[in-house]
């Protein structure tokens, strides 16, 4: 494929310069991220509950359920859908796991992600401090990328890792203002702060890599969150000096994309009004589509977190997928929901009941469903063919 920027380098792999993003539950699975590594891209499973998209173990998880069983049957389920990705790539791209630090199951997340094959980790929802020693034995095979926000969260991630001998292989910084799903931010109002654009945390980041010793290193940063847009990344390639952007909702919104088709048009069909931040349940800042369940739930936010108090049987599934649940925990700051419920009913399409997690700029075809190819096609060369109008904002 031709085009006017450098390549991606990752582990000596000439790559383009896009990054799909992981997106739970199940939005990004083994057909999308195939579809992004064969037009020699990073595709990434993120691997959030991946049950749901195996019906075996769905009905399996009901019968006598038990945390360590959902955890289990959730292992397996990445071990498939790595499987079944790698065998679609024809030998192309990469294909990368998301694992949140914020799931409980992190730490044993990766390291299947590894023994299946993953070409790459990618970690974010908390400081991945020690992503180092949870990949230990798989470090000659699985490149690993941080997600980050801001340049002294990276300055704090690479002098720990530096301690163990190990340098990052990209670094994902995410802007907080743009991105969709958690955000690296402590509150809704903190997604805004100055200290996260992109062109001021690149800046700041050269100059950790500068004393750190880290120039020579060439250590590509990959910005995310609001990136599709031609201009944009050729701002951010050709001008910031970034080697790659990172891009989610205008792939869940692709034909290849995992989930639902309402999923899709949920998204794609939201008006910039109609997505808006709120606290989630993790602890951490969210964005998505003020659909019918969020729009509830926001109304009766400030009750909810009122009347919120520790009690286990709050899960009421018993996953206990998070290390913090705001629901379960009684914190009543933060989101007091059911997390997994309400991103499964999304899947599925279950447009009134689900929690749609959507970035915040205009998507490349406006309400339109198109290819991997035709999206990757435009976020290269700023047009898919002749004559085709395109509605990029």
């Amino acid at each position: 494929m031709q085009y006017n920027f450098n390549p991606l380098v990752i582990r000596g792999k000439s790559l383009i310069p896009i990054v799909q993003g992981g997106m739970g539950v199940g939005v990004s699975a083994s057909k999308l991220s195939s579809a992004v590594a064969r037009e020699n891209g990073i595709g990434t499973i993120a691997s959030v509950d991946l049950r749901h998209l195996h019906d075996d173990l769905l009905a399996e998880s009901k019968v006598n359920p038990t945390e360590e069983k959902y955890c289990k049957l959730n292992h397996i389920a990445l071990d498939r859908e790595i499987q079944a990705a790698r065998a679609n790539t024809e030998g192309k791209g990469m294909i990368a796991v998301n694992v949140m630090k914020a799931v409980k199951d992190h730490q044993a997340l990766v390291r299947q992600a590894c023994e299946s094959g993953a070409d790459a980790i990618v970690m974010g929802a908390g400081l991945p401090l020690d992503l180092p020693e949870m990949t230990e034995g798989y470090h000659k095979d699985v490149a690993l990328l941080p997600i980050l926000s801001e340049s002294r969260g990276i300055n704090i991630v690479l002098k720990r890792w530096m301690k163990k001998g190990i340098l990052p292989d990209a670094i994902v910084i995410e802007h907080p203002a743009h991105a969709a799903g958690h955000l690296g931010a402590m509150t809704v109002d903190g997604v805004n702060d100055e200290k996260f654009e992109f062109k001021r945390v690149i800046e700041e980041t050269f100059e950790v890599f500068k004393k750190l010793g880290l120039e020579s290193e060439k250590i590509p940063l990959v910005l995310a969150g609001g990136m599709a847009n031609f201009d944009k990344i050729t701002t951010a390639l050709k001008t910031w000096g970034a080697s790659a952007v990172q891009i989610g909702t205008a792939f869940a919104v692709t034909e290849e994309g995992d989930a639902h088709l309402n999923f899709k048009k949920t998204l794609a069909g939201a008006p910039t009004e109609q997505v808006v931040e709120f606290m989630s349940v993790a602890g951490l800042p969210a964005r998505g589509v003020r659909t019918k369940f969020l729009d509830n739930y926001i109304k009766r936010e400030a009750k909810l977190q009122a009347n919120a108090k520790a009690d286990p049987r709050r899960c009421t599934q018993g996953i206990n997928c998070l290390s913090v649940c705001g629901l379960r925990d009684g914190l009543e700051k933060v989101g007091q929901f059911c997390i997994d419920i309400q991103l499964a009913a999304a899947w599925r399409g279950e447009v009134d009941k689900g929690l749609f997690f959507r970035g915040k700029d205009p998507l490349p075809f406006g309400h339109s469903i198109r290819t991997v190819h035709e999206t990757i096609q435009y976020l290269l060369h700023g047009h898919v063919a002749e004559n085709l109008q395109l509605q990029a904002g």
